[in-house]
């Protein structure tokens, strides 16, 4: 199945945003955000961002120590966030393999996945067995990318700042204290606009 066949349309970011009165063009605008508006590769695997940083912190998390496994893994292990490290599109799988080989289940709650990009630790929280069952499913359809998202809004209190297109709100809770200065808020505004003025 190509990344095409996989793709939502807006046929179900209605189904999804109607019945709780959210502007389904809002949804779509966050995804442009998020991942272009794209949540596969040309080749049919998951979009995804692994985040060296958040792969520090989950292997301490299972108490193994990071600074032994830095040599020859500094684009893949490092304490704090650093842009430099991100290559995109299929290299951030080869970044995925290479952590996996030093501890799978941490690398895969370390990455970012598909179109609305949600991170894998947050996998159980979302009624998922894990990261890796939350990764096979983010494979299979954006549809499936789609339905964590509105399980991550409901689970994190979100659905009332999409309900009212509350951007900076929605940004604070999905993106962090910094979205100010990646200006999500400003983004997925301009995105939304540029959203409905297509569909009048």
């Amino acid at each position: 199945m190509t990344f095409i066949e996989k793709s939502l349309t807006f046929s179900d970011f209605m189904k999804a945003a109607q019945p709780l009165g959210i502007d389904p063009c809002y949804l779509e605008a966050v995804a442009q955000v998020e991942s272009a508006g794209i949540g596969f590769l040309p080749d049919g695997r998951v979009k995804i961002l692994f985040e060296g940083h958040i792969f520090w912190r989950r292997l301490l998390a299972y108490g193994i120590d990071p600074r032994k496994h830095v040599t020859g893994n500094e684009d893949i292990l490092y304490p704090s966030w650093n842009r430099k490290h991100y290559k995109g599109g299929s290299a951030e799988h080869d970044r995925l393999n290479r952590a996996a080989r030093i501890h799978e289940l941490a690398a895969y709650e370390s990455a970012s996945w598909g179109k609305f990009q949600i991170m894998g630790f947050q996998a159980q929280k979302l009624a998922y067995q894990d990261a890796l069952q939350f990764a096979g499913q983010m494979t299979l359809h954006e549809k499936e990318h789609l339905s964590a998202f509105m399980r991550y809004c409901h689970k994190f209190g979100l659905i009332d700042e999409l309900q009212r297109r509350d951007s900076a709100g929605f940004a604070r809770g999905y993106n962090g204290p910094g979205y100010a200065a990646n200006k999500y808020d400003q983004k997925i505004d301009a995105a939304y606009r540029k959203m409905k003025g297509a569909k009048a």
